[in-house]
């Protein structure tokens, strides 16, 4: 039986990392996936073993180890040294004792695999298959989007969030802005749920709440790191406490799903449109105030959008890009 380890940082997890792993697999009976973590990095162990637990969970042969270091008591690096790699290696002989090859894309795989006495398998050195590299998406999410796996993906959404009172264009900015960023959107669950915003039962805010976070998860997100999202459970929230004056107990799982990066709240100063469904002009205008009370509460910083249609749409994509820092290249292409 042969068994088999590949390790890294997978900081993050991508298609090369996955190719490799794929690789490795046809050449052994078991694999482990050791994923190195250090206590000066930002992306969780747990979430990293995660990563390639839920790839892989089909496979049998496929074991992730998360090994937790000190940079104090080990070396960081990625640079093929054969001090470095011995100091590794040994810590490797203790992990997998019995173990008997190593496969990795990169050149300390020689010197690990010499130290430890076992075979090494290269894939991939010059990354003509994947040209992709961590630091590549970590630089660069745009550009580089495609290369990461599905599970990896929810981790690095942007998740953009347009807010306002009844009747201040959500629906349509959104519309406008997915189509301009190329992304995916998630529009309001309300509408479809509560017919008159004058006559609702409370319980149906619960309902609006639920489905609203299972859209959001179920949304498609393969095109763009960005998703635009017309309302969220902040609003809804909102209602519940201007319409029956007390608020919605809502699951950790919900609110996590809602949460997002950036928040954008249309002002109330475009004229009201009463299509028969909605609050009377003044309503409107007071659940504004409560709106802007339930962000301040729940301490959601939002950046103010003004002034016509036109003028919102050019405010909207105006702080996306500074705010996100999207590359001008990206801009360019769509």
């Amino acid at each position: 039986m042969v068994k088999a380890f590949v390790f890294g940082k997978f900081l993050p997890f991508h298609k090369g990392h996955q190719a490799m792993i794929d690789f490795a697999l046809t050449h052994c009976d078991i694999l482990t996936v050791l994923v190195c973590c250090s206590d000066k990095e930002t992306i969780p162990s747990e979430v990293r073993e995660k990563w390639i637990i839920d790839t892989y969970k089909q496979n049998s042969k496929v074991s992730v180890v998360a090994y937790n270091y000190r940079e104090e008591d080990l070396p960081n690096t990625s640079e093929s040294s054969q001090d470095v790699s011995e100091i590794w290696s040994q810590i490797f002989k203790e992990l997998l004792p019995d173990y008997t090859l190593l496969i990795t894309s990169e050149p300390y795989g020689n010197y690990v695999a010499s130290y430890m006495g076992i075979r090494h398998l290269s894939f991939d050195h010059s990354r003509t298959n994947y040209p992709v590299s961590a630091t590549a998406i970590r630089n660069n999410l745009f550009d580089n989007w495609s290369y990461l796996p599905l599970a990896v993906k929810p981790y690095f959404l942007i998740k953009i969030v347009i807010l306002g009172t009844e009747s201040t264009g959500k629906t349509t900015l959104t519309e406008k802005l997915a189509a301009y960023f190329a992304a995916a959107k998630v529009l309001e669950t309300a509408r479809d749920i509560i017919k008159d915003s004058k006559a609702f039962k409370f319980d149906d805010l619960y309902t609006v709440a639920q489905e609203h976070a299972n859209k959001i998860s179920a949304c498609p997100i393969e095109a763009s790191p960005l998703l635009f999202i017309d309302t969220d459970v902040h609003i809804t929230n909102s209602y519940a406490r201007f319409m029956y004056g007390k608020e919605l107990e809502l699951s950790r799982e919900t609110k996590e799903c809602n949460k997002a990066t950036l928040y954008l709240y249309l002002n109330n100063d475009v004229p009201h449109v009463q299509d028969g469904t909605r609050l009377s002009e003044v309503d409107r205008n007071q659940l504004d105030q409560s709106h802007r009370q339930t962000l301040h509460h729940s301490g959601i910083k939002y950046h103010e959008i003004k002034g016509d249609w036109q003028e919102r749409f050019k405010q909207a994509v105006d702080v996306i890009k500074s705010q996100l820092g999207i590359p001008f290249d990206h801009l360019q292409s769509l």
